[in-house]
């Protein structure tokens, strides 16, 4: 028997069935704590020394280092990179009057 294969996107959210929204909102977030565990990697920190820096608790850094994003906003992420000596940039691009909708893109 062969194998069938969808090909996927390029957000595995919207693959999933989350909505456009939704799948944006979570691609934007695994990004982000994707750079936050190089970072406490980079720094050699124990997440208990991470914890600290990013003003949360241990136990709620390493429930979102492993993939549990539905208790963090993106402020939060943001802030949280920012307390570990990351730099975040925020770019607006320009209206396009053809798109029904913007999109939340990110990038690392």
């Amino acid at each position: 028997m062969g194998r069938s294969h969808t090909r996927g996107s390029a957000n595995v959210f919207s693959d999933l069935g989350f909505t456009g929204a939704e799948a944006e909102e979570l691609l934007a977030k695994s990004v982000l704590i994707e750079a936050i565990a190089d970072t406490v990697r980079r720094r050699r920190l124990t997440q208990m020394q991470a914890a600290r820096l990013c003003r949360t608790d241990q136990p709620t850094l390493s429930k979102v280092l492993r993939g549990r994003m539905e208790s963090v906003t993106l402020d939060r992420l943001t802030a949280w990179l920012t307390a570990l000596g990351r730099s975040v940039e925020i770019h607006v691009r320009p209206y396009d009057a053809r798109a029904k909708t913007g999109q939340l893109v990110a990038a690392w």
